[in-house]
């Protein structure tokens, strides 16, 4: 698996706090491989997690209209290429056990693998026009939350992990990953101060 998430790094993204490009791991991934595998592997079954692999270095990138408004500015988050890989394998075991045990509904297109706005159109359009054709009264309500992913505790977060029964190993990595997070902002190479990150999908 480390093998194959090496091979599969996207040389065009950028660099984290290291300033490893992650052109370098995927060359060297057969020097590379089995150390990590080993260093993964000890990290998930210790719950330790290196303390950089829990910075992120966020850098404001510019949408569109006037730029003195920061609302025109997506944050991204650039984090270690090896502490990507690590991210990979975890989620890679979260969504085994999600499927698995069919945690999620087949009605949930958002954020799965092979769906997508037009799958959930879709689905919806069928279910719609086959109740209207059954004579049933229809009604739909809409709704998006704002900035939902950067707003959800952490705290509640693993408590839903927990309630899904995921294996302890895999709980305790994500608890002491989530625990250690800070971020600090970089324009044009000034770097603001480490902030804790509290809330949030990472």
């Amino acid at each position: 698996m480390v093998s194959d998430l090496l091979h599969h790094l996207d040389t065009h993204k950028s660099m984290g706090l290291d300033g490893i490009h992650p052109g370098v791991p995927r060359e060297l991934v057969e020097v590379l491989t089995k150390p990590l595998a080993f260093i993964y592997q000890q990290s998930w079954l210790s719950g330790e997690v290196p303390v950089d692999w829990r910075l992120a270095n966020v850098m404001p990138i510019y949408k569109k209209s006037q730029k003195e408004d920061l609302q025109n500015y997506r944050p991204v988050s650039l984090t270690l290429v090896l502490e990507k890989v690590m991210e990979q394998i975890i989620l890679t075991a979260i969504m085994r056990h999600i499927q698995d045990n069919q945690v999620i509904r087949p009605s949930q297109h958002g954020f799965m693998k092979g769906r997508s706005c037009l799958t959930n159109l879709i689905s919806f359009y069928d279910k719609m026009t086959r109740l209207v054709d059954e004579g049933k009264a229809v009604h739909v309500v809409y709704l998006d939350f704002s900035k939902a992913f950067d707003a959800i505790s952490h705290s509640i977060l693993l408590e839903k992990l927990v309630a899904q029964g995921l294996d302890r190993y895999t709980l305790h990595w994500v608890k002491s990953w989530l625990d250690g997070l800070a971020q600090r902002v970089v324009v044009n190479g000034i770097k603001s101060s480490w902030w804790p990150v509290t809330s949030g999908v990472p």
